[in-house]
């Protein structure tokens, strides 16, 4: 049953990681300063540390990331199931 299931379980991963990885409003409000996230360390590179070519190098790679996990879900269930969702 774990075969037939690994679709689903890519897919709720996938759902879960990418809005973890680009979301800082909800860390600051919960966590404040003790909790650091990919996303509230994008922030801060670019609006307190101002060093800009390491937050857009941090953009860059977060953004490879999750294109690799997309795309490493597509070639699991494959492009033809992927078109009746």
């Amino acid at each position: 049953t774990f075969p037939l299931s690994m679709p689903g379980v890519i897919a709720g991963s996938i759902l879960v990681f990418i809005p973890s990885a680009g979301e800082f409003v909800i860390p600051n409000l919960l966590g404040g300063a003790r909790t650091v996230m990919v996303g509230n360390l994008i922030q801060q590179q670019f609006l307190s540390a101002r060093d800009w070519a390491f937050g857009s190098a941090l953009a860059i790679m977060l953004a490879v990331l999750l294109v690799g996990a997309i795309m490493f879900y597509v070639r699991r269930v494959g492009a033809e199931k992927l078109e009746g969702v």
